[in-house]
């Protein structure tokens, strides 16, 4: 299984005693030059990782950071205050195997939903990191629609966490794509910020053009299940030159909200089409509440 977000350094033993560092070295490592055995490369990407921790505290001088979602201040810059954190509405187990809603106790391992056995979805699991309420809306559209990309970081880990055992088993790892129309109004795609997280903190190939909206479709906000799933039916395909990536494969298909499943199932759809062996959905939030489709 991956390790995600795992690392760290080793700490020192009670035994070990600090080395003295020559007054040469001293200077090489302040004047930025590589000492003896150490190559120009590995020294230059100290320095300028270095100059990057230097260049954040002067941010946060000037700059302080704060909560996305109530602008109290913050360590991280990714970070939620206290309070909002403890307003989201994390899923934990046990879920359903197969669309990932919570159970209200353990039914054991492999149970599916009522929902699921109704009507079984194509993708083979989905897992959310929160449920969809209030909060979890501010920080979705805070990613969505107001340019706070560093919120994107916190939402991967809590994806990465909730969906660990499909990221485990991936082998890659791609978002749900924009038309082109849209995605040049908004500039950019929230799904692709949030897979491209994913995949740097856990290793997975990231393709973010592994899928294509080939169909211009009107939004989701406010249409049922039934009417959902006729707009974005065939909306997506697999391009040529991605077909050897797909085929085989395992694919993880990240998006920002699960609702219906609708746009997942397409999404599901084109990559079995192209070959996949199966496809996993990973969301941020995923709506509990049918009702709640005005998103």
């Amino acid at each position: 299984m991956r390790a995600i977000w795992a690392g760290g350094r080793r700490a020192p033993s009670a035994s070990s005693q600090p080395v003295p560092r020559s007054p040469l070295r001293a200077r090489a490592r302040w004047l930025m030059i590589p000492p003896m055995g150490v190559s120009f490369q590995s020294a230059w990407s100290q320095v300028a990782a270095r100059a990057a921790a230097l260049n954040g505290r002067m941010l946060d001088a000037v700059m302080p950071r704060h909560c996305p979602l109530c602008a109290q201040p913050v360590w991280q810059a990714d970070g939620l205050c206290a309070a909002c954190w403890g307003e989201l509405r994390h899923i934990d187990t046990p879920v359903c195997d197969r669309l990932g809603l919570p159970f209200a106790y353990d039914p054991g391992e492999g149970i599916y939903s009522a929902a699921a056995l109704a009507r079984p979805p194509v993708f083979a699991r989905a897992r959310a990191a929160v449920a969809f309420d209030d909060v979890s809306r501010r920080l979705v559209h805070a990613l969505k629609y107001h340019d706070r990309h560093e919120v994107a970081r916190l939402m991967a880990r809590l994806m990465a966490r909730a969906g660990r055992e499909l990221v485990a088993e991936a082998d890659v790892i791609a978002p749900v794509p924009l038309h082109r129309m849209r995605l040049w109004q908004r500039r950019y795609n929230q799904s692709a910020l949030l897979a491209r997280e994913i995949a740097r903190g856990t290793g997975l190939t990231f393709r973010p053009g592994l899928l294509r909206r080939v169909k211009a479709t009107r939004a989701q906000v406010g249409l049922d299940h039934r009417k959902r799933r006729q707009n974005v039916r065939s909306a997506f395909a697999v391009p040529d030159e991605m077909v050897p990536a797909v085929a085989g494969a395992r694919v993880l298909v990240v998006d920002d909200v699960l609702t219906t499943g609708a746009t997942a199932d397409s999404c599901a759809t084109a990559c079995l089409k192209a070959g996949a062996a199966a496809v996993d959905i990973v969301a941020f939030a995923l709506v509990l509440d049918p009702v709640r489709l005005h998103i």
